[in-house]
């Protein structure tokens, strides 16, 4: 690539591809769309994420503070909102419905691979700028509306009554967060629009490093590791 290259996210997941595939296609991921995937992983992943989503509204807070303009602020803000005043909720009513009551989720320690990947989200957006941040939360903020988008495009792939996990899917798949992830992707895009080569390469590290901790997140809810 030339010095005046335009690059964008599918620049970056080009350039992890075998990781980014591997991720997408984790046998977690097929399992659950196939209605295969053991109750006990399902259960054991549900945990670690709500440890990973205190970390999450974490990231999102220091956002606001890397912020250099009140459109980036805002944009923080909102997120960390909708974490601690939505989505961990609902997390907890989800979790409700699968046996696991609130207090468990609150006594919880957490998995080795829960805490490599949010502390290198978190140490990344630390060492690093905004653009660095969002990189590194992109494999969960974007890689989950594809991974819904690739449950679908499965032939063997059980929707409705018949996959206990449909619920799941259909948090992935819906307008609301396509919406969210088409609209982090464009935010990224104008940022990635600017850098020079020697700094995407950089980027390139922090999205592949990310990339693969989300895989070792799948295979801690497979495999139920601590």
């Amino acid at each position: 690539m030339t010095d005046d290259t335009q690059y964008r996210f599918s620049d970056l997941k080009a350039a992890c591809e075998t990781a980014w595939q591997a991720y997408i296609q984790h046998d977690f991921v097929a399992q659950l769309a196939d209605a295969r995937l053991p109750r006990d992983s399902f259960q054991h992943y549900l945990k670690q994420d709500y440890l990973f989503l205190i970390h999450f509204a974490r990231a999102f807070a220091l956002a606001a503070y890397k912020s250099r303009t009140l459109a980036d602020l805002r944009q923080a803000h909102e997120g960390l909102k909708a974490i601690v005043d939505l989505e961990l909720g609902l997390h907890v009513d989800y979790c409700r419905e699968w046996g696991i009551s609130e207090a468990e989720l609150e006594a919880l320690p957490e998995a080795r691979a829960t805490m490599a990947y949010t502390r290198y989200v978190l140490d990344t957006g630390h060492r690093g700028d905004l653009l660095d941040l969002h990189v590194a939360l992109a494999p969960c903020v974007i890689g989950y509306g594809e991974v819904a988008n690739w449950i679908n495009q499965r032939s063997s792939t059980v929707r409705g009554a018949d996959n206990p996990y449909d619920a799941w899917i259909a948090m992935y798949e819906s307008a609301e967060f396509q919406d969210a992830m088409q609209a982090e992707q464009q935010w990224i895009d104008a940022r990635l629009g600017g850098v020079t080569p020697a700094r995407f390469e950089e980027l390139v590290t922090v999205f592949r490093d990310a990339t693969r901790l989300e895989i070792d997140f799948w295979a801690m809810g497979l495999e139920r590791r601590g």
